[in-house]
């Protein structure tokens, strides 16, 4: 580094801020080009089936629903997730500039951090939908209404940005007056802060709280939804009805396997047990972990769900009519 930032903190202190941090994560990892190209195919996908999932909730009436609601805004929380990670790893890789500006670097964890945290809550949002169907199914349409997923929804989205601003402004709070180098594949929270030459007590006391609040406060949720939804499910007479109320939860389960158990248990070796994994499989194992569940997500739900399966393929007859007719 050719100059640093000297920044005034309460008149009493300076603190020192690098013009930028250099990602690492990719550097020393065999067959990154294959990876890279890997990433490529996942985030077109990813970009192509969310938009195209949030494009048919949009446009077909029929899906103008609590849950279709509650599916769409994963979508949403999905395709910036993926686009706050994955472009600058590609444009990493292929213009050969690690380099991420400190303002910049700050962004993109706060996107990041702000959008995991949506990705996680929300999928405890379409659990708490699963329970409400299965539980209350006479009363599902007075207790889960548009009025009260829109409610939810905007909390949620309030929290998890507001939440982060404060883990955030807490990094500026540090002085990163030796190495630059951060070793993981964006501005990670944890190997930034560990670069810092004062104490980062507060800030890891604030990763590791956060990591329990929003990995295991939604994962409890959704095991509690499941116990009620499996009493619920057993006391009904015929097994045709179990079989149909659990078939509903098919995608959500999916969606929860592949989401929580690779990133909390990163997470938690990571930051609470103080372990430190080997490097390059813990950049390898968290970036698939972020980018995976954002691609599969819509695919999923595209697939498993009788309404919007039937959406698509009424539109590729439509589609299909219109070419042999031209």
């Amino acid at each position: 580094m050719t100059f640093l930032r000297r920044l005034q903190w309460n008149d009493s202190s300076v603190l020192i801020h690098p013009p930028g941090f250099y990602i690492i994560g990719f550097t020393s990892l065999p067959f990154a080009n294959l990876y890279f190209i890997f990433l490529a195919f996942v985030y077109v996908v990813s970009v192509v089936f969310n938009t195209f999932l949030i494009y048919i909730i949009t446009v077909d009436l029929r899906l103008h629903n609590p849950k279709f609601m509650a599916v769409g805004n994963l979508a949403v929380v999905d395709l910036v997730l993926n686009t706050c990670i994955i472009p600058g790893m590609l444009k990493a890789f292929l213009a050969k500039n690690n380099f991420v500006p400190f303002n910049l670097c700050m962004v993109q964890m706060y996107v990041y951090y702000s959008f995991i945290s949506m990705e996680s809550f929300s999928i405890a949002v379409l659990a708490y939908d699963r329970m409400i169907a299965i539980c209350f199914p006479l009363r599902h349409g007075s207790i889960n209404t548009m009025t009260s997923m829109s409610c939810i929804l905007g909390v949620i989205w309030c929290f998890c940005l507001g939440i982060q601003i404060f883990s955030t402004s807490i990094m500026t709070r540090l002085s990163y007056c030796d190495s630059v180098n951060v070793y993981s594949y964006f501005c990670d929270y944890a190997p930034v802060f560990r670069l810092a030459c004062n104490d980062n007590t507060l800030q890891w006391a604030v990763a590791s709280g956060l990591s329990l609040l929003i990995l295991l406060g939604p994962l409890s949720f959704i095991i509690l939804s499941y116990m009620s939804i499996l009493i619920a499910v057993f006391r009904m007479k015929s097994v045709e009805s179990r079989v149909k109320a659990l078939a509903t939860c098919t995608e959500h389960l999916i969606l929860v396997a592949v989401f929580f158990f690779p990133v909390l248990t990163i997470f938690m070796v990571g930051l609470l047990a103080r372990i430190k994994p080997d490097p390059d499989l813990r950049v390898l194992s968290l970036s698939l972990a972020s980018c995976i569940p954002p691609c599969l997500n819509p695919i999923v739900y595209s697939l498993k769900t009788k309404e919007i399966k039937s959406k698509v393929l009424t539109m590729f007859r439509r589609i299909k009519g219109q070419v042999v007719n031209g």
